[in-house]
């Protein structure tokens, strides 16, 4: 079998999977319902990872692995925890987690192509891309990492945000453009193709989704803050798991508006 058959065939498992877990996902938290165990028991207090868990470039996951919605250790992450994890942690529909998933399952190093580590994730192109809000290129010397937190890039972040305490589609835009923007002054080695772009817009819709107010934007300016910087939930901060189960069409709807928002001219 050829290399291009072997990669054919398992896009093609990938995708009969990713529907067989989405209706096994659905089935799941109708018959918790039916049966009264649709309460979340277990305890998710932050635990700060321990020197061989896994941790990827994106702060939201490693914040539900922080807090035990996903796997503690970052390991061995299945489509359908995943899915479970990001339902119980932010009520995120199972179809909206398949952004992430699918991608996910293609960057995985575990030896099963039904599972993948957090650290997978930091593969570039698959996920993860140049003009991150807090991390630095991969590309970028001198350090060439880029999963760690970088407080001062995110500190220049935040600037573009001003006094602000909430984050509006705009603002949230503007922050994103200004790292896209800049990212080619300080890394000769920039790049985000359309595709890296689309996915920025997907992130920036997603954290407005989760923080903020449905397809208004207008997200916490602390609560992403604490997510970010100490990557935990702001549970202590006031923030509650949504009672409306978040979508894949709010998100995308957000991802347009804010790509709208990039298209036209900064009224400064």
């Amino acid at each position: 079998m050829s290399a291009s058959t072997n990669i054919t065939s398992t896009a093609l498992g990938i995708k009969v999977m990713s529907f067989l877990t989405s209706i096994l996902a659905v089935g799941i938290e109708a018959y918790a319902k039916l049966t009264g165990k649709s309460e979340d028991t277990e305890d998710h207090s932050w635990q700060k990872p321990g020197p061989d868990d896994r941790r990827s470039p994106c702060p939201m996951l490693n914040a539900l692995a922080n807090h035990g919605y996903l796997p503690h250790s970052g390991r061995d992450i299945s489509l359908a925890q995943l899915m479970h994890g990001l339902q119980r942690g932010l009520n995120l529909s199972p179809n909206a987690t398949l952004i992430v998933g699918i991608k996910a399952l293609q960057a995985s190093t575990t030896g099963h192509w039904t599972t993948f580590h957090l650290s997978d994730l930091n593969q570039h192109g698959v996920i993860e891309h140049d003009g991150s809000l807090s991390r630095a290129d991969l590309s970028a010397p001198p350090n060439f990492d880029n999963h760690t937190f970088v407080p001062e890039i995110w500190a220049a972040t935040l600037q573009v945000l001003g006094d602000e305490e909430r984050i509006s589609i705009e603002k949230a835009a503007r922050m994103r453009g200004w790292r896209i923007e800049e990212g080619p002054k300080g890394n000769p080695n920039f790049r985000m193709s359309k595709e890296d772009k689309r996915f920025s817009a997907i992130e920036t819709a997603l954290y407005l989704r989760v923080f903020g107010r449905g397809t208004e934007g207008g997200a916490e300016t602390r609560w992403v803050r604490v997510l970010f910087e100490e990557e935990r939930l702001p549970i202590e901060e006031g923030f509650k798991r949504s009672e409306k189960p978040l979508t894949i069409a709010e998100v995308l709807e957000l991802q347009r508006k804010v790509e709208a928002v990039g298209a036209t001219p900064d009224p400064k």
